[in-house]
């Protein structure tokens, strides 16, 4: 006898939700709701909890600072004790500046520790409020230039850190911004940029295009700029497409437990011409990732910078062109990480808006700004039926921007079913982890649920930028597998 799909559907579907329960009838979202209140409860729970991938992870800004004062220290660098900058050991005849090592073998043990945590403390957010006066914004991102010289350090020390952390933290993904695109450095000749002139004159004609919004005339321009580039992109592509699968191969490699792939990224605050240069470039170099290590792009810096603020829809545009040529190219977009008083107010209304409608951003990091936006309920109903999914930092945009609680806009991308993935931002520099992450989720918006938590963790796989079925399938099941271990565990050995 044939049975009616439609009647066995409901059985099928109630089959997929089945929750654990334990010998008292309890279930995993019952014990969840009774402890979500109580941190050191809710934080043993998280940190077993299967948490999938990290989609908004930057390299640089992960590795904790400690590290980088250690590979200093081991290659022997050059410190100026009064202003705490480093230097290439070649450099140590500078005023002012000693080698580590001297350092470390004329002090004092325990001054050089505190010499040693003062870099720690300039490096990351580590002790803040008790030591710092300086505005957060300025202090997190001058974190970059600070530890600039350890960060260009022991790239494999640095990727094996992050992999190791991530496996004891139950991370089983991270999609990690690790490659910076910059023609000019590495191409042998481009044209346009060997001559001041030149770049000049290019850069006030994109100025001229950007102030009439002439989508039209700056398309052709863009052409005209891609033709004259275009027989040096065979050269400067694999250049980095050969240092990330190599980076990868030596020092991540593939794991049952485990898979790192990673982002391009280019800095928004150059002139016109060597931005949309640079972009260029790093579509070309995901679009011809053989290996498919490099599997997307996305773009950096401050987005209140000030030249990032000017050529805000200038950068959109340089998108849409790229994207029209390498439409296979997926990318997110640092957009709307921006609150009321840093920025004057009509620039709150745009920046999600030009992301997600002029670049057509695949996934938007950060968007804060979202409640300011123009028409915003339209724009969230499209994010929503195009599946663009939104990136969420939660300590990251409470240290920034002080947006947290109910100034955060999550709840607001939830009821509009907008797809939400839970990432850290800058592990290293803000001292934190995605456990921590899922920890104030859980204690600061009582309106998600454990089963909420459960879909953003299978959205970071869903709407990551791996392009290889197989893949994707098998993290997916990966997923499955550990949440049934993870809710039994729970649910036979909670007190």
């Amino acid at each position: 006898m044939r049975i009616k799909f439609e009647i066995i559907k409901p059985i099928i579907i109630s089959c997929f939700l089945i929750s654990w329960f334990d010998s008292n009838g309890q279930s995993i979202d019952d014990y969840f709701q009774k402890i979500r209140k109580n941190e050191a409860e809710l934080t043993a729970f998280i940190s077993q909890m299967p948490k999938g991938g990290d989609l908004h992870n930057h390299y640089t800004g992960a590795v904790y600072g400690e590290s980088y004062v250690k590979w200093l220290i081991d290659a022997d660098y050059c410190l100026n004790p009064k202003t705490l900058e480093t230097a290439r050991p070649s450099l140590c005849g500078d005023p002012g500046f000693i080698k580590l090592s001297v350092l470390q073998s004329t002090m004092k043990s325990a001054d050089f520790e505190i010499l040693k945590s003062k870099l720690v403390r300039l490096y990351s957010t580590k002790e803040w409020d008790q030591v710092h006066s300086d505005a957060r914004e300025e202090h997190f991102f001058a974190t970059f230039g600070n530890f600039s010289n350890g960060s260009g350090l022991n790239f494999d020390k640095g990727l094996q850190e992050l992999k190791n952390r991530a496996i004891a933290e139950n991370v089983s993904y991270i999609e990690m911004m690790f490659s910076n695109i910059r023609l000019q450095k590495h191409s042998p000749s481009v044209p346009v940029l060997d001559n001041g002139d030149t770049m000049k004159y290019y850069n006030a004609v994109l100025a001229q295009l950007e102030k009439t919004a002439d989508k039209n005339q700056l398309m052709s321009m863009l052409q005209k700029l891609h033709s004259a580039v275009a027989n040096e992109m065979p050269f400067v592509a694999p250049y980095y497409n050969n240092f990330v699968d190599s980076m990868h191969n030596s020092f991540v490699g593939e794991s049952p437990v485990f898979t790192m792939r990673y982002l391009a990224f280019i800095t928004r605050i150059s002139d016109p011409l060597s931005t949309f240069l640079n972009i260029l470039a790093a579509f070309e170099t995901v679009h011809s990732s053989a290996k498919k290590h490099l599997i997307g792009l996305n773009i950096v810096a401050p987005e209140d910078n000030p030249v990032s603020m000017h050529d805000y829809w200038l950068h959109m545009q340089f998108f849409a062109y790229c994207h029209s040529v390498y439409p296979d190219v997926r990318y997110s977009m640092h957009a709307g990480e921006l609150t009321e008083g840093v920025v004057q107010p009509e620039e709150l209304t745009w920046h999600i808006r030009g992301a997600v409608y002029d670049a057509g951003a695949k996934r938007v990091g950060h968007g804060v700004d979202i409640a300011y936006e123009k028409n915003n309920y339209e724009l969230l109903r499209y994010m929503s039926t195009n599946k663009i999914a939104v990136e969420i930092n939660l300590l990251s945009n409470e240290f920034i921007l002080g947006v947290k609680d109910d100034r955060h806009p999550i709840l607001l991308y939830k009821h509009f079913n907008v797809p939400i993935v839970i990432s850290t931002d800058d592990a290293g520099v803000s001292r934190t982890s995605l456990t921590e992450q899922y920890v104030l989720l859980a204690k600061r918006y009582d309106e998600v649920t454990y089963q909420d938590i459960k879909s953003y963790v299978y959205n970071s796989i869903k709407y990551s930028f791996i392009d290889d079925a197989p893949l994707k399938e098998k993290l997916t099941r990966d997923l499955d597998r550990r949440f049934e271990v993870f809710e039994k565990y729970i649910l036979s050995n909670k007190p």
